[in-house]
């Protein structure tokens, strides 16, 4: 690896130089400072730096008018900074040019070698790829994704399995090459792998599975297998490896939105799983497992799911003006949901936790008109069960509110 030598610069006085380095420069003082000895006929004078702050005080104190405003040019610390930079670009030029041929190398020899070998190459890429740009860049123009989507099958190891996801989910894949990972074979094998892999490879796995959810031709039977649904659902509730819930969760929002998946979703009990997580989840994941639920919950099958579960309302009333408009707005739209769909049950149970106050309050704030009117429509479903003195008292409201 080559290694950046400090930057000298041949800075000349009268009829002798000196070479400086930056570090040289500001050491000695002759970057802001002033020498007070000649520097001529070979002899080399004293340097006095300058108290800046003292400098500034005395200007201060004089109250005098500068008597000279124009700039005058700093030469020699531009030429420091220059060559400094050029230094910088010679080396990155280098180095990038050095990572595009060493992935050639690797590229060639993933065709001849085998088993711990190939491992140890494909391990090496991987390391590449995810830190240089250039070297990602290398890998798609040179057609070798599909070399890389080669390599998984039903008889691929998962040592070289993982580093091919590992690689893959770093690139940009076209429509040719999900077309080719799509294969049933291939998705069968990354399932297996999110199943019983490390957590990175589970991750890596699952990144790669949502890319290839973004393709034209992509097909709802890819995702519908109940092992990846298992497999998502471990990965989210797995507690030793949070860096896992936000992905997890992401392909899971992708697939419930495809309605023929729901189905499959709501009996692997997605619903209460969820809905144990919401407390503890943050503000980026929590909004993706909102999503989940009210996607699940356009099926009859998902509502009568979210009444039957003991922590919905509780869990989702406390969520109420403490998270953002859009996790309110997908915590009330699955509110609704159960009331309108047992008012008789679920509006107390919904009162009782406090939803009527929580919804009072969101009606007075500054939310968007939208909540606002989707409170107002719950709060009035909610009251149909009650007299007004009695659900008032329930709203637990002040005197001056009231």
């Amino acid at each position: 690896m080559p290694m950046l030598m400090p930057t000298k610069l041949d800075v000349t006085s009268g009829g002798d130089g000196h070479v400086l380095d930056l570090e040289t420069a500001v050491k000695d003082g002759i970057l802001g400072g002033v020498g007070v000895g000649g520097c001529g006929n070979g002899g080399v004078g004293t340097v006095e730096k300058l108290d800046l702050s003292k400098m500034i005080e005395e200007l201060v104190d004089s109250i005098e008018e500068l008597w000279d405003d124009s700039i005058t040019p700093n030469k020699t610390l531009y030429h420091l900074i220059h060559s400094w930079f050029s230094a910088k670009y010679l080396v990155m030029k280098k180095r990038s040019e050095d990572v595009q041929g060493r992935v050639l190398e690797i590229l060639e020899s993933l065709k001849k070698v085998k088993g711990q070998a190939r491992v140890q190459a494909l391990k090496e890429l991987r390391v590449v790829v995810a830190n240089h740009g250039s070297a990602r860049k290398t890998v798609e123009d040179n057609g070798r994704i599909g070399l890389m989507s080669s390599l998984l099958g039903p008889f691929t190891s998962h040592a070289v399995g993982s580093e091919v996801a590992g690689i893959l989910v770093n690139l940009s894949l076209d429509e040719e090459s999900r077309s080719s990972l799509m294969q049933p074979a291939k998705v069968s094998f990354l399932v297996d792998m999110l199943n019983e892999g490390s957590v990175e490879t589970k991750i890596n796995c699952t990144r790669l599975i949502e890319n290839l959810m973004e393709g034209d031709d992509f097909e709802s039977q890819v995702v519908s297998s109940l092992s990846l649904l298992v497999g998502l659902l471990r990965l989210v509730k797995d507690r030793r490896h949070p860096n896992g819930v936000l992905p997890g969760l992401s392909l899971l929002k992708a697939i419930s939105a495809l309605e023929s998946v729901r189905c499959s979703m709501l009996s692997i009990g997605t619903v209460p799983q969820l809905v144990e997580l919401l407390p503890g989840l943050p503000p980026e994941s929590l909004e993706l497992a909102l999503a989940i639920l009210v996607n699940l919950s356009s099926l009859p099958e998902g509502q009568l799911a979210l009444k039957d579960c003991p922590r919905m309302i509780p869990n989702l009333v406390k969520l109420l003006m403490r998270v953002s408009e859009k996790c309110m707005q997908l915590a009330l739209s699955i509110l609704w949901a159960v009331c309108k769909l047992a008012p008789e049950e679920c509006a107390p149970a919904a009162v009782e936790a406090g939803l009527a106050a929580k919804l009072l309050l969101v009606i007075q704030s500054g939310c968007n008109p939208t909540l606002k009117q989707q409170s107002a429509e719950l709060l009035k479903l909610c009251s149909l069960n009650y007299t007004a003195t009695i659900f008032i008292s329930k709203c637990k409201l002040t005197r001056t509110m009231q």
